[in-house]
């Protein structure tokens, strides 16, 4: 079974989105200044079918982090559109167009039944009954390769909040945003990070952290009970 990744572009302030967010506007007001590091890479554009573009250490880091990623999973705010809701009659098709550049199959979580969507060779398959489901199905698709959880920042912080993220690696861009989606809201004290790697590059800060697992809240609280049990035992 492979493993469950993120790697995500954050400001200094820690959003992966800048406020506003709207069908012209899709990462929000100065969210587009979260990508310049990658858009300029010779890795993200052979990805994304274009030509040309530059070799540098955020180029071999990025080349790592989309090898041996056999699905992925991604929220409704990634999916689109910002208004969510029902779909409609005419339903959104992403942000891609005919030709998206995930090349795998794709879970996206929502409140909203809809009939899976195939564009060449993506299938977006819409999840409805929460993550632990849609984890479930990618790793099934996955089979031995990992499953990487693509945001947004929503969709992430339930996963770290839930002990599900096996690797986290954090594109630091020294700018602020000061407001919009903003990562490790709402996580909690209980996730706990190893790092396994900092690297500094162009434009950006590369920090690679192994997640350490946790019971549940429920679970630690049992698990925790007998040694409570004899510390009263030895006071007594």
């Amino acid at each position: 079974m492979g493993k469950v990744r993120v790697h995500i572009s954050t400001s200094l302030d820690g959003y992966v989105a800048g406020p506003n967010q709207s069908e012209e506007n899709p990462l929000g007001e100065g969210g587009e200044g979260l990508h310049d590091w990658l858009v300029e890479l010779k890795s993200w554009r052979e990805h994304a079918g274009m030509e040309g573009g530059v070799e540098n250490v955020s180029n071999d880091l990025f080349a790592e982090e989309i090898g041996n990623v056999g699905a992925e999973i991604m929220g409704r705010g990634k999916f689109g559109p910002p208004s969510r809701g029902p779909w409609g009659d005419d339903p959104w098709q992403g942000w891609w167009g005919e030709d998206p550049p995930f090349h795998k199959p794709v879970f996206v979580l929502t409140h909203h039944d809809r009939e899976p969507l195939t564009l060449t060779d993506t299938t977006f398959t819409f999840v409805t009954d929460g993550v632990e489901s849609a984890l479930e199905r990618a790793r099934e698709a996955a089979g031995d390769k990992d499953v990487f959880i693509g945001g947004g920042a929503d969709t992430i912080n339930q996963y770290l909040a839930a002990g599900l993220v096996d690797e986290l690696e954090l594109h630091i861009v020294p700018i602020l945003l000061g407001g919009g989606e903003r990562l490790f809201e709402g996580v909690g004290p209980d996730l706990k990070l190893e790092e396994l790697r900092a690297v500094e590059a162009s434009g950006v800060a590369h920090l690679k952290y192994r997640a350490m697992p946790h019971l549940p809240s429920s679970l630690a609280l049992t698990a925790a009970a007998p040694r409570r049990a004899r510390r009263v035992a030895h006071r007594a």
